[in-house]
């Protein structure tokens, strides 16, 4: 049975993780320029984290628990099946994401400076319409990384941290994605920084349906099978959002150092840990 303590610092988790699109406005709204060489090393090392938990941690976590429940052929087969799953899921998700507004095209805090060059007529609705529709993408892209990071926080408090810590990172550049084009339209910096806000809330609101739907059915089979798509989800959104994002500021040497750093910390976060 799950205490209450475990399932509040699981929400607490997934709302900081959440909420940090928030920090990409506020970097919006005060930062000069943008330092894309921090940024693409914090994307590759968000990236490490998450293929080495998925890989080395969850999955295999996964198969253990569905392998004593179900035997080593069919646990090991459902275990590879809910991986994949969790890839698809994720796959579908991005498909629905309209490609004009996808919000993991890289913006930078230097975009906004060229407003003052755009004429008054090219601050349209259509803007605006960008701006929230990156909004709504991120929120629905969030929304199963905070499944994502509510179940593993519930599993492993230490193992949700670094989810929570890598997830946080990449959502950095989300909320300059939704920031921008807000900015374009509005001139409202503060207008920019409540849509990028706001589209983090999708976050807790994915720990509160996992936590609604999926704790009155978490038995060990139900832990590994969700797991393991959650650890396809992650490895998904490390491949198709966060590496090549970090790769495309040029750097991308540092985007490789930042990846191995990743792993490199979790490998020794786990070995101390467990």
């Amino acid at each position: 049975m799950l205490s209450n303590q475990s399932v509040l610092v699981a929400f607490a988790l997934t709302l900081v993780a959440g909420l940090s699109t928030g920090v990409g406005s506020l970097i919006a709204l005060y930062a000069k320029s943008t330092n894309t060489r921090l940024l693409t090393v914090a994307l590759g090392f968000s990236g490490g984290v998450m293929v080495y938990v998925s890989l080395v941690d969850m999955f295999i976590t996964s198969r253990d628990l569905l392998i004593e429940q179900l035997g080593n052929r069919p646990g090991y087969g459902v275990a590879v099946a809910s991986l994949f799953l969790g890839m698809l899921i994720a796959a579908l998700i991005d498909r629905l994401v309209p490609e004009a507004e996808n919000p993991h095209s890289v913006r930078k805090v230097e975009d906004m400076d060229d407003c003052a060059e755009i004429q008054e007529a090219n601050r349209t609705d259509k803007l605006l319409r960008t701006g929230f529709l990156s909004a709504l993408a991120i929120a629905v892209h969030n929304f199963p990384e905070g499944i994502a990071t509510f179940v593993a926080s519930v599993k492993d408090v230490n193992l949700g941290i670094a989810i929570t810590i890598a997830v946080a990172i990449h959502n950095i550049p989300e909320g300059l994605a939704v920031a921008v084009p807000v900015y374009y339209a509005t001139n409202d910096r503060r207008k920019a920084f409540c849509y990028s806000f706001l589209s983090g809330l999708a976050e807790p609101l994915g720990a509160l349906v996992g936590f609604l739907v999926l704790m009155p059915v978490l038995n060990d089979i139900a832990f590994g099978v969700i797991f393991a798509a959650v650890a396809g989800i992650m490895l998904f959104i490390s491949f198709d959002e966060l590496i090549p994002t970090a790769r495309e500021f040029g750097e991308n040497h540092l985007a490789t150092y930042g990846l191995i750093a990743g792993m490199a910390v979790m490998a020794v976060s786990l070995v101390l840990l467990g």
